[in-house]
């Protein structure tokens, strides 16, 4: 296996994002597309060997499955499955399978992809407010694609939505979104806040009254933008481990992270006005981080191989960074961010710029012909 997808410069052009290595590869959606119907054909086929119709009446169904026999050398027995296999009873079993069978769709959502149906027919711009549980999980993907049916990656167009929640999030909150898209929570957020988003903007402070310093608690899960292309998040709290993996063009603050932020990262712009755990940065080939280091020990919590620290020394980085911060205490009133304006001049020196130590050079086209070994190490 080649193992560079880190680097920005597969050598069959899937996982990069440079047109040239892209060319690379020989196929199109359609092939996926056609991939899957065929493993879905497959499936019908072996559940209709069964004697069903759908994998909804095989859901239960232990009776189905057979042991195969392994011993195991130097073990004298073998394990015994027969407590995962047992079988419930009939109605036990028709609950489950009634329960399986039943998709639900969120209320939430549904609701979120009418409002946006307004912005869209009328071209007004819309606020509203609605609780939110963990169970709501993926709000705003649904809103996203109402929009992208009409404008495709473009966003809203002339007007905005903004949808302003409060209680706790389910995973992949802002999932997905676009521009033109806003939401605003006051509660907490589980993982994969902003994944895969492509614009708009996602807003995260605590509740109301809360007393608690938000840059020493955590305010949202992990892996926070994973994939994410665009658009901008504002979090007055601490993110879990992976924040930002694999974004290559959004722009965040946020006032702490667990480990491995940054990690994979192609593009985009990252501020952490707090605390990170280790492995800052590991594989990061691209983009920018700002990191508030008061404590003195960021120099021990970076992965020095593929990038370098260096204290704030241009004007340009100093003014990106000041407007980030300003922006984040407007978003969410963020009291760290307002320490740290005040004693900006102070403040400045503890910050900690992250930067890949080269951008990846560009892989020449091949000419010759590709070996057969050569091809087995891909």
């Amino acid at each position: 296996m080649a193992r560079q997808c880190h680097l920005n410069t597969c050598p069959v052009g899937v996982a990069t994002q440079r047109e040239d290595l892209r060319k690379r590869f020989p196929s199109e959606p359609e092939r996926l597309v056609n991939f899957f119907r065929h493993v879905a054909e497959h499936v019908r086929e072996l559940v209709a060997q069964l004697g069903f119709h759908s994998l909804d009446e095989i859901v239960g169904r232990t009776d189905l499955l057979a042991p195969v026999a392994y011993r195991v050398p130097s073990r004298r027995g073998q394990l015994d499955l027969k407590p995962i296999l047992y079988r419930p009873d009939l109605d036990a079993r028709a609950h489950a399978r009634g329960r399986q069978g039943t998709r639900h769709l969120d209320e939430l959502a549904l609701k979120m992809c009418e409002d946006v149906k307004i912005p869209l027919r009328e071209g007004t711009s819309i606020v509203r407010e609605y609780p939110i549980r963990n169970t709501n999980r993926a709000i705003g993907a649904r809103a996203a694609g109402e929009v992208a049916l009409r404008h495709g990656n473009r966003g809203l167009q002339g007007a905005s939505a903004e949808f302003r929640f409060s209680g706790s999030a389910g995973q992949s909150f802002g999932a997905f979104l676009t521009g033109g898209l806003r939401l605003a929570l006051d509660g907490d957020a589980n993982d994969y806040v902003g994944k895969g988003m492509g614009g708009g903007e996602i807003i995260i402070r605590p509740p109301k009254g809360s007393r608690f310093e938000s840059h020493l608690n955590t305010i949202m899960g992990n892996a926070v933008l994973y994939g994410a292309t665009g658009g901008t998040l504002f979090a007055a709290g601490c993110a879990g481990e992976r924040f930002a993996v694999r974004n290559s063009g959004a722009t965040a603050v946020v006032e702490g992270t667990g480990d491995h932020a940054c990690e994979y990262m192609t593009g985009g712009v990252a501020v952490i006005l707090g605390e990170t755990g280790r492995n800052f940065g590991a594989g990061m080939t691209n983009g920018v981080a700002f990191v508030y280091d008061a404590s003195g020990r960021f120099e021990h919590r970076y992965n020095p191989e593929l990038v370098a620290i260096e204290r704030i020394i241009e004007p340009d980085d100093s003014q990106l960074l000041r407007q980030l911060i300003f922006r984040h205490l407007e978003k969410t009133g963020s009291d760290r961010a307002r320490e740290i304006l005040d004693s900006w001049s102070e403040s400045l020196l503890h910050f900690w710029k992250v930067s890949p130590r080269a951008k990846p050079q560009a892989v020449p086209p091949r000419t010759a012909r590709v070996s057969s070994a050569e091809t087995a190490k891909v």
